[in-house]
Formats: structure tokens, C-alpha cells, sequence
């Protein structure tokens, strides 16, 4: 079975690692459900958009049956995402590699372009174009951006080298707040971070082994609709 994961720009972000990881202010956030996250490290608040129903209702779905409670984020890097949602993980011996599991369906893609890959954006993992050219969503995994700060000419150059058009205020997203900006049109951003980046930037340091798993297990505790 395919592991569910991000195509290769992890690597084109490496080389551009150039900007200042520093955050500024936030944005404007848009409509939606308020969900709060219970983590060993602490809690996350996060807003499921209004603008992406089946992904929000989906996930609703989840909390409602207690899917993603126990869970491990089992894939952390620093200055991009920490991954979690594999129902795999729940149970998984230290050191086994994770993110292959599923839960047997997926969601049809809602990229929407006024939503990016900006700092605390929720995002739906996937399989890669390869195997899923739709770009369909894994109905559990998820992953949180924690991204870094970019300048224009950074921005310039992922536009030429991608294909990909940035508007004025992701642009001032990106350059203040900062994200992942490379993979704005590639997965199904459904949400964001209210409150508890700490605790997201936190999991992101965990010390790691080579797949990227945590040395020593960060658990979702709970998950429940606040709003």
C-alpha cells in the first residue's frame, strides 16, 4: 500500500530556507465550525471552513465518532508540517513506519485558490497525482502548516518554476505570517489554527527518527466541537 504523503517539493524548500522564521500577525479568517484539539502537548484550536463542506462535515464526522482520539502525529518536520490522522497509529509499536493507513474511502478535492498553505493552515493529506490524479483527500490524515517566512523573489521563482499565480494578499501572507506556499493548488486546505500554534511548533521540534516519526509518541487525546 502506498504511504499517503507530500510530493517532493519538502526538498524544494529545503533550498530555500532563506527567509526568517518569524511570525507578525495573523489574517482575516473565514467562516466555520470551532473544533478544539487535546494533544500531550497541549491543545489546538482549530476553525473548520464553511467554504469546504465535505471536508468540515467529514471531519465532524470523525470527532463525532471518536476516530482520531489516540491517534499519533507520526510525521513531524520542522519548518514545514507535522502529519497525523493515520488510524494505524493508534496502536503502533515504537519505531514502526506509519502512514499508510486509511479508512477505506476518500473525499473529493475542494482546492479552492483563496485558500493557502499560509502558517496554521489544516490541510487534507493524500496520495500522490500518480496513483490519484483527481487529488482526492484521505478521509483521516491531516496535516498542520508550520511553514516559514518568504520573501517576493522567493515567491517569484516557485511562480516561474510551478506554474503557480500568487495573489497580493498571499503574497503579504507569506511574507509576514509565512506557510508553504508550494503546495497552494495541490491539496484541499479545509481549515486553520485558531490558538495553540506553540503546541503545533512544539511537535514540530520533537526530536524524530528517519521517517520522520517522533522518538517518543505525541498522542491526540480528544477531539470536540466547541462553536
Amino acid at each position: 500500500m502506498k504511504k499517503i504523503f507530500f510530493l517532493s517539493f519538502f526538498l524544494f524548500t529545503l533550498t530555500m530556507m532563506n527567509a526568517q522564521n518569524t511570525e507578525k500577525q495573523s489574517v482575516a479568517s473565514p467562516q466555520g465550525t470551532h473544533v478544539k484539539m487535546t494533544t500531550t502537548y497541549g491543545d489546538i484550536m482549530l476553525l473548520l471552513y464553511d467554504a469546504t463542506p465535505l471536508h468540515r462535515d467529514n471531519f465532524l464526522k470523525l470527532v463525532a465518532d471518536g476516530t482520531y482520539n489516540g491517534l499519533l502525529f507520526h510525521r513531524v518536520i520542522p519548518q514545514f508540517m507535522v502529519q497525523a490522522g493515520d488510524p494505524t497509529s493508534r496502536d503502533a509499536k515504537p519505531g514502526a513506519r506509519l502512514g499508510a493507513g486509511t479508512l477505506g474511502y476518500t473525499i473529493p478535492a475542494e482546492i479552492l485558490p483563496t485558500l493557502c498553505h499560509k502558517r496554521g493552515a489544516l490541510c487534507a493529506a493524500r496520495q500522490g497525482d500518480q496513483v490519484n490524479p483527481k487529488r482526492e483527500s484521505s478521509a483521516s490524515q491531516f496535516y498542520i502548516v508550520q511553514g516559514n517566512v518568504w520573501h517576493d523573489a522567493d515567491l517569484d521563482m516557485m511562480a516561474m518554476r510551478f506554474g503557480k499565480t500568487f495573489s497580493a494578499e498571499q503574497r503579504k501572507v507569506y511574507t509576514t505570517v509565512g506557510g508553504t506556499p508550494h503546495l497552494d493548488g495541490e491539496y484541499t486546505v479545509f481549515g486553520e489554527v485558531l490558538e495553540g500554534m506553540d503546541v503545533v511548533d512544539r511537535i514540530a521540534a520533537a526530536e524524530r527518527d528517519r521517517s520522520d516519526r517522533p522518538l517518543t509518541d505525541i498522542r491526540i487525546i480528544s477531539v470536540e466541537v466547541v462553536k
